[in-house]
């Protein structure tokens, strides 16, 4: 994300990946603290310089799902913990 925002987990599988931010916001006078998920597949261009894009062929769909999956797995058992619904 463009605004010097370090990612919080990162999880890939091959070129594409799945990047957990963390971000806040002050609504309505109250600060809020939220994660938000990005997901992209780079790529070498014709130079060989690494890209990133948002679109994903056919074969590049279970490996997406793959790595949605652990990102929401990471997000929901976080939530857990600071719910203190998670032992460990």
């Amino acid at each position: 994300m463009g605004d010097g925002n370090k990612p919080e987990k990162k999880f890939s599988t091959g070129a594409i990946s799945a990047t957990v931010w963390k971000n806040a916001r002050n609504i309505k006078g109250k600060d809020v603290e939220y994660c938000s998920v990005t997901l992209q597949r780079r790529y070498k261009d014709n130079n060989g310089d690494w890209q990133s894009s948002s679109s994903l062929g056919v074969n590049d769909l279970p490996k997406a799902v793959l790595v949605l999956e652990k990102a929401f797995e990471y997000l929901v058992l976080k939530e857990g913990e600071q719910d203190g619904d998670v032992e460990g």
